[in-house]
């Protein structure tokens, strides 16, 4: 696939909107995976790092001053998935499935979205998770275990959903 400027210029657009609308629709519906690194993935994957990262920080711009002040705070993860699936998933990168893959890429993001959710937002952000969080606290698990327990299970579903979609979209693209 031939990436001129168009085309970099309007798949970046499509990618900062999927971010957005993905992001929006698990926000709104309270839903326990976040979907706002579609874009993200697809333009790390598509049109290498720095453009994901670009993708990234647009998208969290655009949220922040719309509908989710918190998306810039989590700016940083978003940051470090477009880098991290750039090394994980290029045609060079060691020959590991799937979920180990997402794993991967999924562990860092986990820890760094973890301190923020709890030192920022302890424990409680917009996002459906932390209605999860909060009944785990209220069985009595302090609120830092709630928090890594339930942001280790719902990023790495939400990244294997993500970076799952994206795989099988891409071939779509050439």
């Amino acid at each position: 696939m031939k990436k001129t400027s168009p085309f970099i210029i309007t798949f970046t657009a499509i990618c900062v909107a999927l971010n957005y609308v993905g992001a929006n629709i698990a926000l709104f519906l309270k839903l326990p995976v976040y979907l706002d690194t579609f874009g993200t993935i697809l333009a790390s994957l598509v049109l290498g790092p720095i453009f994901g990262v670009g993708t990234a920080v647009a998208s969290a711009l655009i949220s922040a001053f719309t509908t989710d002040i918190s998306a810039i705070y989590f700016s940083p993860v978003a940051i470090l998935l477009a880098l991290l699936v750039s090394v994980f998933f290029t045609s060079d990168s060691p020959r590991l499935n799937l979920l180990w893959k997402t794993f991967l890429v999924s562990l860092p993001a986990t820890a760094l979205a973890s301190l923020i959710t709890v030192i920022v937002f302890k424990g409680i952000t917009p996002s459906g998770s932390s209605i999860i969080v909060q009944g785990l606290h209220g069985l009595g698990l302090d609120l830092v275990t709630s928090t890594i327990i339930v942001q280790a299970l719902t990023d790495y579903a939400d990244r294997l959903i993500v970076i799952g979609v994206s795989l099988v979209f891409i071939p779509q693209l050439k």
